[in-house]
């Protein structure tokens, strides 16, 4: 056993003896569980978002009451930043780790949750991925990890569904910013295209620090693209769309979720329109329980940016799991999760063998008006 699992588990029995840490005055056992995503740099904005979305769960549970082995649970949110670098998301693991979490809810981008996801998978404590998509995440093999939105392959699918029926797009470029989860949905979607007759024309890529494209898009320019699609998140999507309008590119923007946020709108500005960007899952206003939660969330944390429900879901997912397990070990909470069949604000959610959240709608959006519409959801 590592060091991590060993102090894990020790710290874990001695809360389940009544030995651990516990609430001040309350005579409650206090759960610690991991939240992590960029809380700070350009993504500051998804990853408050996600950490939001968590902690409204926490506070929910905690407030209702949570007993498990017949002793009254609190659960505590440890939220850290992994700043979207995959180094600092293997240091911040680790931390989590040394804190004695017996659960992460993270990390938000793919790049950092595959490193991240070797640590929990050797201490054995469960993941649960509220923003994940890249296919190489669940395709390890590992047990404890899981996630509650669809991924790469259904979203990179629809949008090359939809490049193709919905738009006549007959030459694409494509671009992508070489993280796992933008070059993972550029492939898919590249794919896609290629498997309807599209021509590819321009197989380009930048990085997600990246903020000057000329170079690349007047490439694209001299190519004839009527689309390009972009693999990567707002920050590079906003200023990409910008440049595209001044290089004279008449071409349709196409991205993933990583650009289907109010940020993309606020970073494109005028520039934004007829850009077009899809989400897994229904729109917000269809998920069984959207209206509610906008409402909650939003009185409390103002507006949602894109993955709030999700890692709301998911911390409610991760207590089921531990109530039909009545237990907060690691061990059984990974064997109960197997197990779920959970209504969420986002649908209903069951885990398939690799732990991919079954089924999964993706929505197409468009901007119009200076505003995300709902173009097609496909399921």
């Amino acid at each position: 056993m590592n060091a991590h699992k060993w102090f894990a588990s020790m710290l874990l029995v001695g809360i389940l003896t009544g030995c651990g840490q516990k609430g001040d005055d309350t005579g409650e056992t206090v759960i610690r569980i991991g939240s992590v995503s960029p809380l700070t740099g350009p993504q500051t904005h998804i990853g408050k978002d996600n950490e939001n979305g968590a902690r409204l769960a926490v506070d929910e549970i905690n407030a209702k009451g949570l007993v498990l082995a017949g002793k009254p649970v609190r659960l505590e949110l440890l939220a850290e930043d992994d700043q979207a670098e995959p180094k600092t998301a293997t240091i911040v693991a680790d931390k989590l780790l040394d804190a004695g979490v017996v659960a992460v809810i993270g990390h938000l981008n793919s790049g950092t949750t595959i490193p991240a996801s070797k640590r929990y998978h050797d201490a054995g404590i469960p993941q649960i991925s509220p923003s994940a998509t890249a296919v190489a995440y669940t395709a390890q093999g590992f047990a404890n990890a899981f996630r509650v939105m669809a991924n790469d392959a259904q979203q990179g699918q629809a949008l090359g569904r939809f490049a193709v029926h919905g738009l006549g797009a007959k030459k694409v470029a494509i671009i992508d910013d070489r993280t796992a989860y933008g070059q993972g949905l550029a492939d898919e979607f590249e794919r896609a295209v290629r498997a309807a007759g599209v021509e590819v024309v321009a197989r380009e890529f930048t990085s997600d620090k990246a903020t000057d494209f000329a170079a690349i898009l007047t490439n694209i320019k001299g190519k004839g693209a009527q689309l390009v699609f972009f693999g990567g998140m707002d920050p590079q999507g906003g200023p990409m769309a910008r440049q595209m309008k001044r290089l004279g590119l008449n071409a349709t923007l196409v991205g993933g979720d990583g650009m289907q946020t109010i940020n993309f709108l606020k970073l494109a500005g005028a520039d934004a329109e007829g850009v077009v960007a899809s989400s897994p899952g229904l729109p917000l206003e269809a998920m069984p329980g959207g209206k509610a939660f906008k409402a909650k969330f939003e009185a409390r944390y103002g507006p949602i940016q894109v993955y709030a429900p999700y890692a709301y879901d998911a911390v409610y997912v991760l207590v089921e799991a531990m109530k039909r397990a009545n237990s907060a070990a690691p061990a059984k909470v990974v064997a109960a999760l197997r197990q779920t069949d959970y209504q969420g604000v986002t649908g209903p959610l069951r885990f398939d063998a690799k732990g991919d959240t079954l089924g999964g709608a993706v929505t197409v959006y468009g901007v119009k008006n200076g505003a995300w519409s709902v173009l097609e959801v496909i399921q």
